[in-house]
């Protein structure tokens, strides 16, 4: 553990056999920082990518969700489950014998696109308030509606029936598990998720990321400032005045020619996030405060950075 952890997010190679919720509690004890979250849940049976938000950058959350996702998958032909992965219980086998490379290419091309997807029971999401899991572990199942999403890249890496291997490139909120579920209901045969390890969300990769056993021994150094890690916004550094309107809550002058509805990052010094504010005519609304370090010197030249 490091003292000096505070703010920022750590992203984090999760293991499998494990909620993502599991990993946000590990995180908390190894660094003991009392403001700990996760963006983009992962099932249990999935690994890689979990970015975890500490402190102050748990206001970021909202922002990390919203970005695309990458994974790799593994899928059985001729199996069903109620949860659709290999952690669930069978529900029907078939047939899968008279599918083939080519068959499986086919499907995979027509699904790439925007389309509608009907989530799984087995899944987070609320109906009257409660999650959808919890019905489902009652043996209760309720219509869901499908929900719009975007497929960018389905592709087939391996083929060793009746495993098959697929990159998958996608909107948030898309469940690759309910993707593998209509490739498998497209070919006739049935099929289900047996492995999945996301590669990349937003601007985080594999590359980024740590094992969850060595959070407590290398969390400072892959410590992502919260300022960077939303670096795809663009920037300005706040002035005296600007500075203080933000720290009260007041909106500031936009810039120039700033195109309504856009995000940016608003620091109270290069590095140091203030604010995220978004355009809207020729002001700034902040949509989410960021407290400055004690004895931070702020206000300096305004400074507009597109980086």
């Amino acid at each position: 553990m490091n003292g000096r952890i505070k703010d920022g997010v750590l992203i984090v190679d999760k293991p499998a056999s494990m909620t993502s919720a599991r990993v946000v509690s590990v995180v908390k004890r190894e660094l003991a920082v009392r403001r700990v979250g996760h963006t983009g849940t992962l099932d249990p049976i999935a690994t890689g990518v979990l970015p975890i938000v500490l402190g102050e950058a748990t206001k970021l959350a909202s922002f990390l969700l919203a970005e695309d996702k990458e994974y790799e998958a593994e899928l059985e032909l001729g199996v069903a489950t109620d949860t659709l992965d290999a952690d669930g219980t069978v529900t029907a086998r078939a047939p899968w014998e008279m599918v083939d490379k080519a068959g499986i290419c086919a499907v995979l091309r027509s699904m790439v696109g925007e389309q509608f997807q009907v989530p799984p029971m087995h899944s987070a999401l609320k109906h009257e308030g409660r999650r959808l899991y919890e019905l489902a572990r009652k043996g209760v199942e309720v219509e869901r509606n499908a929900r719009p999403v975007r497929v960018d890249l389905f592709e087939l890496l391996d083929f060793s029936p009746p495993r098959a291997r697929l990159a998958v490139a996608c909107s948030k909120g898309t469940y690759v598990r309910a993707l593998v579920r209509d490739v498998g209901e497209r070919l006739g045969c049935g099929a289900t998720l047996t492995a999945l390890r996301r590669t990349r969300s937003g601007r985080f990769a594999l590359d980024n990321a740590i094992p969850l056993e060595q959070v407590g021994e290398r969390a400072a150094s892959a410590l992502i400032p919260p300022a960077d890690a939303i670096a795809h916004l663009p920037a300005l550094v706040l002035d005296a005045r600007q500075a203080a309107d933000t720290l009260h809550g007041r909106p500031i002058q936009a810039p120039p020619d700033a195109p309504g509805g856009a995000l940016y990052r608003l620091l109270w010094a290069p590095g140091a996030l203030a604010s995220v504010a978004r355009v809207e005519g020729p002001r700034m609304v902040h949509v989410r405060v960021f407290h400055p370090d004690p004895g931070l010197a702020l206000g300096s030249k305004v400074r507009v950075d597109t980086a």
